[in-house]
Order: structure tokens, then C-alpha cells, then sequence
């Protein structure tokens, strides 16, 4: 693309910002990464319950099918 742009115009300048401009894109890149980790350890930390738990329910569920675990009723489910 560029070797196109000089083909064109005859000039090869490159676009530069300075220090300045460098120094904010990685401020702003800096804050990004951090916001991402943030997000996503905040993810993981609400979103597991929501596996766990039902995935708690299926297995007392399959083995009390298979016979494993003995049946409770429900007072003494919820009184323990």
C-alpha cells in the first residue's frame, strides 16, 4: 500500500505523532489490558456459580438413580 501511495504522489513521508502521541496510545492500551482482566476474572468469578450448582443437582440426581445415594425427603434436605 504505501509503495503505491509513492508510486502516486512521488513523495515518501512516513505519518509520525511524536513522543506525545506515542505515550497515550500506550496509556490507552495500558487501561484496555487492564479493564479486560478486570472484566474477565469478574466473569469467572459470577459466572461459575451458575455451572456448579445445577451441575451439583445432576449429579445427586444421576446417582440417586443409580442407587448411590439414598433418598431424602425434603425436611431433612433443608434442615442440614
Amino acid at each position: 500500500m504505501i509503495l503505491l501511495i509513492y508510486l502516486f504522489t512521488g513523495e515518501f513521508r512516513l505519518e509520525t505523532h511524536g513522543p506525545l502521541g506515542t505515550l497515550w496510545v500506550s496509556f490507552g492500551l495500558v487501561a484496555f489490558y487492564i479493564a479486560l482482566i478486570w472484566l474477565n476474572s469478574l466473569l469467572g468469578i459470577f459466572l461459575t456459580p451458575l455451572f456448579i450448582i445445577p451441575g451439583t443437582w445432576l449429579l445427586d440426581w444421576r446417582k440417586r438413580r443409580k442407587g448411590e445415594l439414598e433418598e431424602v425427603s425434603e425436611t431433612e434436605r433443608y434442615q442440614e
